[in-house]
């Protein structure tokens, strides 16, 4: 049971383990410190996970969650929690764990252009800047400063909040989405309302007129541009693929380019583009079967599974822009209902 399964076989292995039909599952971290299976055991083989980057120790909330899952209510009065010795398991670790209460609650918040966008709908700078004073990284960082250390985590200045915020609003201002007042232009009023991947690259976009506003399949295939998050090696793979892709695909990176040097220039990190996952959505979305999908793919199916729901949910927002853009807005609607069929949908069942 992993990210790389189909939505539809992993709700089979929760449902089989539920039904008690199943000696054991063999799962990620994440799935078993989030999805309540009721098991009498867990079993650990290592003491690290993988955050997509490194392997880490594993933290004592992850630990306590995982081993939280031992003992089925109603079922069982004990659950068991082993450790299998071995080369990934450090055993020192253990006892530090199991003694350790949870990890201390660190704050999450990270400025964007979406939430600046959004904070500037009802709030000018300065209450902004209030409510960054107010908020809980700010507590910790002041905290941890009356103790002799910043938090772990946690830039050292309080005011970094209210900084990174001040950078982002001057690039908006840079670039016509907000005035120099502070206050949303009409292009910032609109893009505020982007809940996607990469809200202002898509937005930028729409003011360059770059997307294919009344082909479903080519709007579905670029918007997977934004929302893929992995490397690919396009090398040699264009031989393929059809060039209504090709042209919209250069029509589309060539158009950003500019305004990707400028987010670059003012230190902002950069999407990448890459064509293999458009070609993907682009054969999903014109009628191909799944397994044709998927030999076009770089990725295992569950992936490919996600990368089409996310896409989606990205056209979504788009289809939302009905009074802006009604032409690409009708066509994300259509693009959608492309998108979304078996395999990638769940239907509901019952094991009978």
């Amino acid at each position: 049971h992993h990210s790389g399964h189909l939505p539809t076989w992993k709700l089979i292995i929760e449902r089989l383990m539920t039904e008690g039909l199943l000696d054991a599952v063999f799962a990620t971290s994440t799935v078993a410190a989030g999805v309540n299976f009721p098991a009498r055991s867990v079993v650990f083989l290592n003491s690290d996970k993988f955050n997509g980057r490194e392997f880490k120790p594993l933290s004592p909330t992850e630990f306590h969650q995982m081993t939280g899952r031992a003992g089925r209510r109603g079922m069982d009065h004990i659950g068991f929690a082993v450790a299998i010795p071995g080369k990934f398991m450090d055993i020192h670790l253990l006892p530090k764990l199991i003694d350790s209460s949870s990890s201390d609650i660190v704050s999450q918040i990270k400025i964007n252009f979406s939430m600046v966008l959004n904070l500037l709908l009802s709030h000018t700078p300065d209450q902004i800047k209030d409510l960054f004073d107010k908020s809980f990284a700010t507590f910790q960082i002041v905290k941890g400063k009356k103790k002799g250390f910043a938090h772990k985590g946690i830039k050292i200045d309080k005011k970094y909040l209210w900084k990174d915020f001040q950078r982002h609003l001057k690039f908006l201002k840079k670039t016509g989405f907000v005035t120099d007042k502070g206050e949303l232009t009409d292009d910032g009023a609109w893009a505020s309302q982007l809940r996607v991947d990469q809200p202002l690259l898509i937005a930028e976009g729409f003011r360059r007129r770059i997307f294919p506003g009344t082909d479903p399949a080519l709007l579905a295939a670029i918007m997977a541009v934004f929302v893929y998050e992995g490397n690919s090696d396009d090398r040699n793979d264009t031989k393929n693929m059809p060039k209504t892709l090709l042209n919209t695909f250069l029509t589309v990176t060539k158009g950003l380019g500019s305004f990707l040097k400028i987010m670059s220039d003012h230190g902002f990190e950069t999407h990448s583009f890459f064509i293999r996952p458009a070609f993907s959505i682009y054969t999903w979305a014109t009628g191909q079967t799944w397994e044709q999908t998927l030999s076009t793919a770089d990725m295992p199916e569950g992936n490919l599974a996600t990368l089409i729901l996310r896409t989606a949910d990205n056209l979504r927002q788009i289809r939302a822009l009905h009074h802006t853009f009604p032409n690409t807005s009708e066509t994300a609607k259509k693009s959608i209902d492309l998108l979304l069929r078996d395999p990638v949908l769940i239907e509901d069942f019952s094991l009978t």
